[in-house]
């Protein structure tokens, strides 16, 4: 009989992303997936110290979704959610296992295999604690396969090879500012005109419209494929990673640089400056050391990534080694 596997999909795609990424990869023949939906009151804000193992932070209809029978197996992949899948594990008397992506905050006993990224090694663990490079990501030969069918005959006129440029934008500690949108222009220009081809472009709500018009003009003499914040349409952003032959993409996300990863293209990296925090750095260098990834830098580099960066796999190895 299949192990039931429920994934908390909360509204955070960088989260949800990775729940999906790790059930992706585990055996279809032995686990059964099912998405649940969490959507969050205002207690979610609340720590997790206070909430404990409830679903105080839970609004009443996601509520009714996480009732008995429980699962044999919860896959939790934000510190919001961590609360939910511990208290699916109390109502369960301990049948139902806890798998958590990224840290839980608080009550790592409770947590069957945790899994942090390496840029997060400083943080309080246990004997149930490993690290991955990354995060686990959707992005698999078999996803790209089927962007690559749908949307390659939309690029088919562009001039070869490919560059899809996937920038991010602001994050709570500091702004996108223009001075590092001028950079990533001047960067990305300098990498055209030594590659030729063109460009496919998309933004994210972080970038800003000054920082992505000040991008998309000092481009305009390339030819390109934009899809920006607000565009009507279904977005190709899979499509272009897909049908690139190089992605260029900025340091800000941890989900958006695994994603790049995860296509095994030669992937560039934009830190800026004066932005992004010691995490982030640490996240991008341990990209680089691993040759998953180079720094997009004056001057093409004939770089080829090792392989291709799938922490999922390495995470569903692990969960069917402890259910088997």
């Amino acid at each position: 009989m299949k192990k039931v596997v429920w994934l908390l999909l909360d509204n955070r795609m960088g989260s949800v992303g990775q729940a999906l990424g790790v059930g992706q990869a585990l055996d279809k023949n032995l686990f059964e997936l099912v998405e649940k939906k969490i959507v969050y009151n205002f207690f979610a804000a609340l720590p997790n110290y206070l909430k404990g193992a409830s679903l105080l932070g839970v609004v009443a209809e996601s509520k009714k979704e996480l009732q008995a029978p429980y699962p044999d197996l919860v896959i939790s992949a934000s510190r919001r959610t961590a609360c939910v899948a511990r208290y699916i594990k109390k109502k369960s008397k301990g049948h139902t296992k806890i798998v958590q992506i990224l840290h839980p905050g608080t009550e790592l006993e409770d947590f069957d295999l945790i899994f942090l990224p390496e840029h997060d090694s400083h943080k309080k663990s246990n004997e149930n604690t490993f690290f991955v490079v990354g995060c686990p990501h959707r992005v698999t030969d078999d996803v790209l396969a089927t962007a690559k069918e749908k949307w390659q005959e939309q690029f088919a006129s562009l001039p070869k090879p490919l560059t899809a440029l996937i920038i991010g934008g602001s994050i709570k500690k500091a702004p996108f500012s223009l001075a590092n949108a001028q950079a990533l222009a001047e960067k990305t220009a300098a990498f055209m005109r030594q590659t030729k081809g063109a460009l496919l472009i998309a933004d994210s709500k972080r970038t800003g419209r000054e920082s992505r018009d000040l991008i998309v003009s000092h481009l305009k003499d390339f030819p390109s494929h934009m899809f920006l914040w607000g565009s009507e349409g279904e977005n190709p952003y899979l499509g272009y990673l897909a049908c690139a032959d190089n992605i260029i993409v900025t340091g800000d996300s941890v989900s958006m640089c695994s994603e790049a990863c995860g296509t095994g293209k030669p992937v560039y990296v934009f830190a800026g400056e004066n932005w992004l925090t010691n995490k982030h750095y640490r996240f991008i260098h341990s990209l680089f050391k691993e040759h998953y990834a180079t720094e997009l830098a004056e001057g093409i580099k004939d770089f080829k990534p090792k392989s291709t960066l799938n922490s999922g796999k390495e995470i569903a190895q692990k969960i069917h080694e402890a259910m088997f």
